[in-house]
This record gives structure tokens, sequence and C-alpha cells, in this order.
């Protein structure tokens, strides 16, 4: 029986792994964090239905003996969910490949997904496969646009928009990994050469359909920044915006950033705990609806200009499983034997085909628009 061992397993994304996970037999799959307390009130509650057999470990990632701890409960697979990734090193990624177990996490911090490659020659030696950036981004994302990169002989532009509903349930280590690039410089690839920008700065509005309406956008940094421009051969653009859907939450955070720009604020990241209090005053207001839109402009196979739009929706609070979805397939792909060592980020690692079938079992509504 091979044994998942799922790091932070009881917080907003992991706990959704959990679950998704817990309907697969034949496995043993362990919530773990610091707090078995909390572990243990999640395996109850799954318990009743569930296939695989569930267990509540008490697991801290920074413990001195994190490793002989992680050895003794003999993983196949680690989960990482652990965030936030901004500031962290690979020191779970490392215990990963010195006890033999496949690694994912759920990371959007660029540095981190990116140089995950730094550990490429002992993950393939150790016959392990280390995969950075199992979410929303650069997993899905990457997913799409590799889809439709057959439709066109060049890609000029790629752009990117994920805006959840303010009412979804949002964890705290996502709002720290914005906060922490709020008004700081990061580079991007913009008019055919990179640029710099500021975190939630460049702000504008965008259209996500008749059920969204409009959105505000800010920029957001994302491993998708680097990666994209060079994978996909982009001439011109890549570019990445989220948003906050009510409009004065929104415009507070580009106060915010600008503060941060003009340097009388360092960072916000330690100011987190109180905003993310502050943000469950407004829960209930907004909506549960949210949607990741992407854009594709460039030359089709004829040379003539050609645009696709794909965008997925997500009504009704369903939005936060999205980001576990990549996570979901890549760790079946590994429980089924297909391995293919190394440390990467993940990119191309699922096709959209394999997608589909988890957006149709969630109720995502997929659109796309095709046009010149």
């Amino acid at each position: 029986m091979k044994t998942v061992v799922v790091l932070g397993g009881y917080g907003n994304f992991g706990k959704r792994i959990c679950e998704t996970l817990a309907q697969d037999s034949g496995i043993r799959l362990l919530c773990s964090g610091r707090h078995s307390d909390k572990a243990r009130a999640l395996v109850a509650q799954l318990q009743p239905s569930a296939k695989a057999e569930l267990q509540a470990v008490a697991l801290d990632i920074n413990a001195a003996d994190f490793r002989v701890q992680l050895q003794d409960l003999t993983p196949f697979l680690v989960i990482h969910t652990g965030g936030p990734f901004q500031g962290q090193n690979y020191r779970v990624a490392e215990a990963c490949i010195a006890v033999g177990a496949h690694y994912l996490d759920l990371a959007d911090d660029r540095r981190f997904v990116c140089d995950i490659t730094l550990l490429n020659k002992q993950a393939e030696d150790a016959g392990v496969q280390i995969i950075s950036g199992a979410s929303s981004v650069p997993g899905l994302s990457s997913a799409v646009i590799e889809h439709y990169q057959s439709d066109f002989r060049q890609i000029d532009s790629i752009d990117i928009a994920i805006a959840p509903g303010n009412q979804a349930e949002r964890g705290e280590a996502t709002l720290r990994g914005i906060l922490s690039y709020t008004g700081r410089p990061f580079s991007v690839f913009e008019q055919g050469r990179v640029r710099t920008v500021y975190g939630w700065m460049n702000s504008r509005r965008k259209y996500f359909g008749p059920r969204l309406g409009w959105r505000w956008l800010a920029n957001v940094d994302v491993p998708d920044l680097e990666l994209f421009p060079a994978q996909f051969a982009v001439t011109e653009r890549v570019r990445f915006q989220a948003s906050l859907e009510l409009t004065f939450l929104h415009f507070s955070m580009l106060v915010m950033a600008s503060l941060a720009r003009l340097r009388l604020i360092k960072n916000w990241a330690p100011a987190t705990a109180l905003i993310y209090r502050m943000s469950h005053w407004f829960s209930k207001l907004g909506s549960a609806d949210g949607a990741m839109q992407i854009d594709i402009a460039g030359l089709n196979m004829q040379g003539a200009a050609s645009r696709l739009r794909w965008r997925l929706e997500a009504y009704d609070g369903i939005g936060p499983f999205i980001p576990t979805l990549s996570t979901i397939i890549i760790a079946r792909q590994l429980l089924a034997g297909q391995v293919n060592p190394g440390a990467r980020a993940c990119s191309g690692e699922f096709s959209l085909a394999e997608f589909y079938p988890y957006a149709q079992s969630l109720g995502l509504v997929i659109r796309e628009e095709q046009g010149d």
C-alpha cells in the first residue's frame, strides 16, 4: 500500500486534496501538519465515506528532525501545501529526495518554482519526481496554452487573469504571498523585452462574461511570467493579473502598493494576520463566483492574425478546488506508475483532456471563443 503524506492537510487547499484522494482505494493517506487536533478533526470528517486508509499525523516541516520523521512514515508521495512559499527553502523537497519519495507542491512563488531545477540531478539520481507549482499557475495555465499552441504559427501575447469571488474561501498563506510583493518590483516580458513592473499596480478592468461581469485587475508575480516567454516563443508580451471582486478593496490594495513603491512601507507581509482578519468584515459582500481567463493572440497556421479566449468559470464557492486539481491529476499519475524522474516546474505535466473530467465533476463551466 502506497503512502501519501499531505503537509498542511487541513488547510485551505490541503483539506480539498485530502477530501479527493480519500476516495482512492489502496492508498494510505496521511493528513499532517503542526496541529494534530486539526488533522484528527478532518480525518474524522472524511472517514465515514473514505476508501483510502486515513491517518492524522503531527508533522512540522521546520523541525530539526523533519527528515527523520518523514522517513519513519515511509512515504511514496509527499504533497506540500504549507505556503506561503515566498522565502521558503527546499528542505521539504530535499528531504523527499533523501527518503526516496516523490514530491508535489502548490507553490506560486516565481523563484521557488523556477529554481526547483537546482534539485534536478539529485532527483534523477534518486529516481524521484519533484514538481513545483502544481496549481492553477503554472500547472493548469500551461496545459491550456499547450492545448492551443498547435493552432498558432506564432504566439505574440499571452494574457492570464484570475478573478476569485469575494465570498469564496481563501487562505491566510495566499494573502501573505500576495502582500509580500505588493508595490515591489518584478520583471515581465513586455513589448518584446524584459521590463520592470510593480505588484498590484497597472490597474485595469476586464470582462469575465455575463455572470461575473467586469472586474478590476492588477499585477501579480507568478512563475508563468518567467517560464512562458521562452517555452512558447512569445514575441510581444506575457501578462498575469489578478482581481479582488470588491472595487473598494481593489483600490485599497492599490494605495498599499503605492505606499510600498514609494518606500513608505517596506513590506506589507508582516501585517498579513491583521489584514486577513479585516477582510472577513466584508466576507458577506460580493459573490462566490470566480473565473480564470487566458487570452492568446498571434498568427494562425495560415499566417493570419488570430485570437483565442479560454475561460473557466466557478460558481457558488467551488473556485478554491481549482488550484488543487493539478496536484491531484499528477498524484494519480504517480500512483498509477507514470513516473518521470527529475526536478522541474509544473509546466506541461498533464493535458487539458486530463483536466476536463475533474472540471465537469465540479460543475465548472468552460467557454472558448475564437476570432481574428
